[in-house]
């Protein structure tokens, strides 16, 4: 995990341990309200930055905007409602562990890609009068004897072999 996705889960933890302890605390009206913002900023405060420099540069309709509109929208009618403000920090968390999640799964991905990319080998082994010679695979000749010898890695795709076989 990267410091970013380290201080995601430590957003993400935080934020459902306060929503679970609010659960059980005796206290109603607005002073319930403002106890429940503090999860709610506690987990959505990106979102909603993102969601504000959004409508600034004229791209309103973008997922931090959505998820910023339908969370403030579940705090309103839990104000103006029921005084259940629950919804609205779920819905927010959970959105923030899809982003995790999304952003490991990058991360795992460009790290194999990297790898992938590293596994072609820096020379290729050719037979020229009967001697193993190394030379760049770039300076390998149309028609030149290529050996792979066991365990080796063959610099070669298929479009590589059609190029240089006769």
């Amino acid at each position: 995990m990267t410091k970013k996705q380290k201080k995601m889960l430590c957003r993400i933890l935080i934020s459902a341990g306060l929503m679970l302890l609010l659960g059980f605390l005796p206290v109603k009206g607005i002073f319930r309200f403002f106890l429940y913002l503090i999860p709610y900023f506690v987990i959505g405060y990106d979102i909603l930055i993102k969601a504000g420099k959004g409508i600034l540069n004229r791209q309103v309709f973008d997922e931090n905007f959505l998820m910023a509109i339908a969370t403030v929208g579940a705090l309103v009618i839990g104000f103006t409602d029921s005084g259940d403000y629950v919804e609205a920090i779920a819905v927010m968390l959970f959105y923030q562990v899809g982003e995790l999640f999304q952003s490991y799964a990058v991360g795992k991905s460009r790290k194999s890609i990297s790898k992938l990319m590293d596994i072609r080998p820096d020379y290729a082994n050719i037979e020229v009068d009967g001697r193993l010679i190394r030379v760049d695979p770039d300076q390998v000749e149309v028609g030149s004897v290529i050996i792979v010898q066991p365990g080796k890695r063959s610099p070669w795709t298929a479009s590589c072999w059609r190029a240089v076989l006769p």
